[in-house]
């Protein structure tokens, strides 16, 4: 990003940049939490998720807050009126990852207090691997402004909504074969449901960069659009 004649707005711009990697940085506590306890079938590790949650609110409404300052008193124009713009929609989908793993995590409680799942879930699994893989790149190039790799964290959602997919059929099977466990397969199914939105959110964010970096709407457009020239 170029630099100002004002040095009080390159720290405003810089101090939105950092609240923005924090704000991040809690998200992707809270998702660690949720997958290491869905792994361990524990509940234990995600009870800081809804605390983080109120911290993640907390900086939505302050990035909010400061952007709508710079608007009002910078008038943005070119690269750093989509600078401003990209903070804006990617906090939004932040917040609803946290929002996510908050539901995961009360369904967290709820598995853990019905009996035991002995059947491995390698496709639940797969899922917690990659969305965790695509949040963590994601925002690794929000921050840099990294088109390439947002592109390629793109691509990689459709095997999260395979995983989901197949994860899916196997348990409306199981749910047929073992009756008795049919709310505890209800819950995963939920479960899995919010970490396949939670990887469309990463993807979001991804586009939200080529906006940065293109001045380039590639939503709803596919991938075709978002890797024409700008």
């Amino acid at each position: 990003m170029r630099e100002h004649i004002s040095g009080q707005y390159d720290a405003e711009l810089d101090e939105l940049r950092a609240m923005v990697t924090e704000m991040g940085g809690l998200v992707e506590r809270q998702l660690q939490a949720v997958c290491l306890g869905l792994s361990t079938w524990d509940a234990d590790p995600a009870e800081p998720v809804a605390a983080l949650d109120k911290a993640v609110n907390r900086l939505e409404v302050s990035i909010d807050d400061a952007c709508t300052h710079i608007i009002a008193r910078r008038q943005p124009t070119a690269s750093d009126l989509r600078l401003v713009m990209s903070i804006v929609k990617a906090i939004t989908d932040l917040e609803r990852i946290g929002d996510e793993t908050t539901r995961i995590a009360k369904m967290l409680e709820t598995l853990c207090a019905l009996p035991a799942l002995r059947d491995p879930l390698p496709e639940l699994t797969d899922m917690m691997e990659r969305v965790q893989s695509m949040l963590a790149d994601a925002l690794n190039a929000f921050v840099r402004v990294d088109e390439a790799r947002a592109l390629e964290v793109i691509t990689r959602d459709r095997a999260v909504d395979r995983a989901y997919e197949a994860l899916v059929s196997r348990l409306l099977e199981a749910m047929e074969a073992a009756p008795e466990r049919l709310r505890s397969y209800h819950n995963i199914i939920w479960c899995a449901r919010s970490f396949e939105r939670i990887g469309d959110h990463a993807k979001n964010v991804c586009e939200y960069i080529i906006y940065l970096a293109r001045g380039k709407d590639v939503r709803h457009q596919g991938l075709g659009s978002a890797n024409a020239p700008p």
